[in-house]
C-alpha cells in the first residue's frame, strides 16, 4: 500500500507529529509513505518535475551489513529520499542541486521526518484550496494520486478539510471512471485504484470537533493562552487593573472556557452559553463588583472571538473594556492574543496524542474495505477511538446550527460531556455566591490534606474544593503539613479570596510530606473527633492511597473515621493503581520535554552525541516511557522491564548501526531515557561511560539528571483543568455519602467500605474505586499498579527509533 499524508486548513501544533507518526508507522507496516505539500492545493497541482534519486553516503558503510545480519530491512530500504532537509527548512533548493520545485507529492523516508514533532506549525505546508471544492479540482487530485500509485490518504485538518476528504472518497468511483474515459489512466490503473482508503485526524486549536475530547493543537494553544494570562495576572494585581483578553474560538468556546478554569478568570464569554441576564452588562458588573468588594485587586475577563449575547449580537473585547471602565471605574486594558496561540513548540500531550493517533490511522487504513466508512481518529479521556467521520462532522455542524437557532442548551449538550462539566466547574469556582446552597442540616466540615511529594495541580484542586465548600455552606479545613500538621493542630479555615491565586502555583501551598497516619493512629482519630470532621479529601500519590487504606482499616477501632473519605491522585510518577492519569504527571512531562529539547539541541549540534537522561518516577516508568515517546528518544529503560547485560549489548549494537546509517557528516543527537530505579547496578553514570567507550569514532556520550526539576514549575493547563474537575467530583462524592450516613438511625454511624474511595480515570470514564478493592490491583512492594496501560508504549518508542527493525 502507498499512503500519503496531508495537512489542510489552519496549522496547529502537533501536525508534524502526525506526519512523522504516519510515515514511520507506515514504513514499519511495509507501506510506501508520501507527503502532500501545501494541503489540497498540492494535491490538485501534483508533480510537474520528476524525482531525482539521491543517495547520501553512510557514516559507516559496515552498518548496512550489521543491520539484521546483512538482510535489508524495511527501514533500510526506506531510510531517506534526500528531501528531509528541504521540507524541514522550508526551502526549495539544496546545495547539492536537489529541489522541490514542481513537486508537491513527495515520497518520504524514515529519516526524512526525524525530529519533526518538536517543531510548531506544519512543515509540509497547509492551504485552503478553492479548486478542490470543485469536481474538476478533485478530478485533478485523483489523477495525481493515481500517477504516483497512491491508494490511501491521511488528512489532518478541521471539519471542512475532513468533509472534503469524505466527499473525495464518495466521488472516487466517478472520478476514476471519468479519468479512464478521458484516457488519462489505463484500464489496469482503473482496476488497481478502484478503492480509495481515507482516514481523518482533527487538527484544530479550537477543539471544535464533536465525538472527540481533544483535537490536535488544542492543548498547546491552551498552554500559550495560559502562559500569557499568568504573565498578565502579576501586572494586573500590581496596578489593581482589569484585563479583557480575546482568544481564538469563532464557533467554539473551549479555549476561553478552559483558560478561564485554568487561570482563575473572573468572567468568560463563549458562543455556546451567552450570559443569561438581559442586559448582560448588569450580570458582568455585579459579579466583578462582588469580587472587588471583598478585596480582590485584579480582574480577568476572557472573550472568545465568536462570543455573542442571547440575541446573537457580537460581544467585543473593546466594548467589555468600556463597560468595566465606565460603570465600575476600573483601570482596564485589552489584550488580543491572536496568532501567538497557534505558534511555538508543541506541548507533551500534543506530541504523544498525534503519535498514538497516527499509529491508529495506519491501522485503520490497512483494515479499510469499500464497505467501511471513512473514520476519524479521536480520543475519549485516554482511549484512542475510531468514529465515522461524517457523523462527527454532522454533529459539529449541529452545534453551530443550534447556536444560530438560539438553542444554547442543545449546543452545550452536543459538545463532549467534559465541556458542560467544565462550564459548571468554572461557575462554581469563579462565582461568589450570595446565599449558601445547602440547608444547615446538610452542611459539612471537610478536611483537605496534601500527602507525599508535591505535584502540579495540588493547589488548583484545593482551591476548587475550598470554593465549592463555601458555595454550598460547608466549612473547609485546610490541614497543613500532612498528618504531622494534623497532630500539631496546624489547621485553618481558608477563605474564598485566600485561595484565589492558587490555581497557577506549583508545589504545595499546604505543605506535604510522606508521614502516614499510623505514626499515631489514636492521636489522629482524636484530632478527627476534636475538629468534628464530616469528610476528608486526601490529595497525593501512593502515600495518600496508603493513608486512606490505613484510615479505612481503622474504622473498626476509631468511630471518628466513619466519615466519607476520598483520595484524589496527584503524583508526577502516575503510579496510583487503576487510574490512567494523576495530577502533576502532565506538568512533569512538559518539564521533561522542555529539558530534553534543549539537551537534544546540544546533542545534535555536536552531531554524534548520545545523552543519557535520568528521570524521576520511583519504580514506575510512566514519566520515562511517555517522555521518551514525546521526545523521540532512541531507547528507554524502566524498572518494570529491568536491565541486564544482554539488553545493553543489544542496545550498543543498535546505536552503532543507527549512527552508521546516518548520512556522512549529518549524524543526529540522540536521547536515551532512564528511570531512576531502572537498575541499581547499571547506573546512569555507568551507562554513559559504556556508551562513550563502545561508541568509538561513531558517537560520544554525556549524561543529564533532571531530578526535582520535574516536580516544580507552574502547573500545566491540563493539570489545572483536570484538578478542578476531579476535585469537584470528589466533593460531590463526600456530600452523597455524608447524606447516606445521616440517614442511619443509630447515634454511632457506620460508614460502608465504598465511602472510602479513590477517583480514577479509566479509559473514557471516571470511576470510583473503594480503597480495599484498589489493594487487589496494587503492587504494594513496588508502589505501582499491577496493570499498566502504557506498558506497550516502550515497544512503540523503540519501533519509532528503528531498534525493533534493525536488530
Amino acid at each position: 500500500m502507498k499512503i500519503a499524508v496531508l495537512t489542510s486548513g489552519g496549522d496547529s501544533a502537533g501536525m508534524n507529529a502526525v506526519v512523522r507518526s504516519v510515515v514511520k508507522i507506515g514504513i514499519l507496516r511495509g507501506c510506501e509513505t508520501w507527503i502532500v505539500r501545501e494541503g489540497y492545493e498540492g494535491l490538485v497541482r501534483g508533480n510537474t518535475q520528476d524525482y531525482v534519486p539521491y543517495e547520501a553516503p553512510l557514516a559507516d558503510p559496515i552498518a548496512a551489513k550489521r543491520a539484521r545480519g546483512g538482510v535489508k530491512s524495511t527501514i533500510f530500504e526506506n531510510l531517506r529520499f534526500g528531501d528531509g532537509d528541504l521540507l524541514r527548512d522550508g526551502t526549495l533548493d539544496h546545495p547539492n542541486g536537489r529541489s522541490l520545485k514542481g513537486r508537491y507529492i513527495v515520497r518520504a523516508g524514515f529519516d526524512d521526518v526525524r525530529g519533526w514533532f518538536a517543531e510548531g506549525g506544519t512543515l509540509i505546508g497547509t492551504a485552503r484550496c478553492k479548486a478542490f471544492r470543485t469536481q474538476e479540482g478533485r478530478l485533478a487530485g485523483a489523477h495525481n494520486l493515481i500517477k504516483e500509485g497512491i491508494d490511501a490518504l491521511v488528512v489532518c485538518g478541521g471539519d471542512g478539510s475532513l468533509t472534503g476528504a469524505d466527499v473525495f472518497r464518495a466521488e472516487w468511483p466517478t472520478l476514476i471512471d471519468t479519468l479512464l474515459a478521458q484516457g488519462l489512466i489505463t484500464q489496469e490503473q482503473h482496476a488497481k485504484h478502484g478503492h480509495l482508503r481515507i482516514v481523518g485526524l482533527v487538527g484544530s486549536i479550537d477543539n471544535d470537533m464533536s465525538m472527540t475530547d481533544l483535537t490536535i493543537g488544542a492543548p498547546t494553544a491552551l498552554q500559550r493562552i495560559c502562559e500569557a494570562i499568568d504573565n498578565i495576572n502579576s501586572t494586573a494585581a500590581s496596578h489593581s487593573r482589569a484585563f479583557v483578553l480575546e482568544v481564538m474560538g469563532r464557533h467554539c468556546g473551549w479555549l476561553a472556557l478552559l483558560a478561564g478554569v485554568s487561570t482563575g478568570a473572573d468572567f468568560i464569554f463563549i458562543p455556546e452559553q451567552p450570559p443569561q441576564a438581559n442586559p448582560w452588562e448588569d450580570e458582568l458588573c455585579e459579579e466583578i463588583k462582588r469580587h472587588r468588594e471583598i478585596g480582590k485587586r485584579k480582574t480577568i475577563v476572557i472573550v472568545a472571538e465568536g462570543a455573542h449575547d442571547a440575541n446573537l449580537q457580537p460581544i467585543r473585547a473593546e466594548y467589555v473594556k468600556d463597560v468595566l471602565s465606565e460603570r465600575l471605574g476600573l483601570d482596564t486594558r485589552v489584550t488580543t492574543l491572536g496568532h501567538t496561540q497557534r505558534g511555538g513548540r508543541p506541548c507533551a500531550f500534543d506530541r504523544i496524542l498525534p503519535t498514538l493517533q497516527g499509529e491508529e490511522a495506519v491501522k485503520a487504513l490497512l483494515e479499510s474495505t469499500p464497505d467501511t466508512p471513512s473514520y476519524m481518529i479521536g480520543v475519549r479521556e485516554n482511549k484512542i477511538t475510531r468514529v465515522p467521520l461524517m457523523e462527527a462532522v454532522a454533529m459539529t455542524k449541529a452545534v453551530a446550527d443550534a447556536i444560530t437557532a438560539k438553542d444554547f442548551a442543545k449546543a452545550m449538550s452536543l459538545r463532549d460531556p467534559e465541556f458542560l462539566q467544565s462550564f459548571e466547574n468554572f461557575l462554581t469556582t469563579s462565582t461568589l455566591f450570595k446565599e449558601k446552597q445547602l440547608t444547615a442540616d446538610k452542611r459539612m466540615r471537610v478536611a483537605i490534606m496534601h500527602i507525599g511529594a508535591p505535584a502540579g495541580g495540588m493547589n488548583a484542586a484545593t482551591r476548587a474544593a475550598v470554593r465549592y465548600c463555601i458555595k454550598q455552606g460547608h466549612t473547609p479545613l485546610a490541614v497543613h503539613n500532612g498528618f504531622r500538621g494534623l497532630l500539631d493542630d496546624f489547621i485553618h479555615e481558608p477563605s474564598w479570596l485566600g485561595v484565589d491565586g492558587w490555581t497557577v502555583r506549583g508545589g504545595s501551598e499546604l505543605g506535604t510530606n510522606r508521614i502516614l497516619p499510623d505514626v499515631d493512629l489514636g492521636a489522629v482519630a482524636a484530632r478527627f473527633q476534636e475538629h468534628n470532621f464530616h469528610g476528608l479529601m486526601l490529595i497525593g500519590g501512593f502515600e495518600a492511597f496508603n493513608a486512606l487504606l490505613i484510615l479505612e482499616n481503622g474504622r473498626k477501632h476509631y468511630p471518628s473515621f466513619n466519615i466519607p473519605m476520598v483520595h484524589l491522585p496527584a503524583t508526577i510518577s502516575n503510579n496510583v493503581p487503576m487510574t490512567e492519569f494523576s495530577l502533576g504527571s502532565d506538568t512533569s512531562l512538559n518539564a521533561l520535554v522542555d529539558a530534553c529539547d534543549s539537551i537534544k539541541q546540544s546533542a545534535s549540534a555536536s552531531r554524534n552525541r548520545v545523552f543519557v537522561v535520568e528521570t524521576q518516577g520511583g519504580k514506575c516508568g510512566y514519566i520515562a516511557t511517555m517522555g521518551a515517546l514525546a521526545t523521540g528518544a532512541s531507547l528507554v529503560y524502566t524498572s518494570e522491564k529491568g536491565m541486564d547485560l544482554d539488553l545493553l549489548r543489544q542496545d550498543v549494537k543498535f546505536l552503532k548501526i543507527r549512527y552508521g546509517l546516518d548520512a556522512k557528516g549529518r549524524s543526529e543527537g540522540r536521547l536515551v531515557i532512564r528511570n531512576e530505579c531502572a537498575s541499581t547496578v547499571y547506573t546512569t553514570d555507568m551507562m554513559t561511560k559504556m556508551f562513550k567507550e563502545e561508541g568509538g569514532a561513531l558517537f560520544d556520550s554525556r549524561s543529564a539528571s533532571l531530578g526535582h526539576t520535574l516536580q516544580g514549575g507552574v502547573p500545566s493547563p491540563m493539570d489545572r483543568a483536570r484538578a478542578a474537575r476531579l476535585s469537584l467530583r470528589c466533593m460531590a462524592f463526600l456530600e452523597e455519602h455524608h447524606d447516606k450516613l445521616q440517614l442511619q438511625p443509630s447515634r454511632v454511624k457506620i460508614a460502608p467500605p465504598e465511602s472510602a474511595a479513590v477517583i480514577t480515570i479509566q479509559g473514557s470514564a471516571l470511576k470510583w474505586v473503594p480503597v480495599q478493592e484498589m489493594v487487589q490491583h496494587a503492587d504494594m512492594k513496588n508502589r505501582r499498579g499491577k496493570e499498566l496501560w502504557w506498558a506497550g508504549v516502550k515497544d512503540l518508542v523503540e519501533a519509532l527509533s528503528g531498534r525493533s527493525e534493525l536488530l
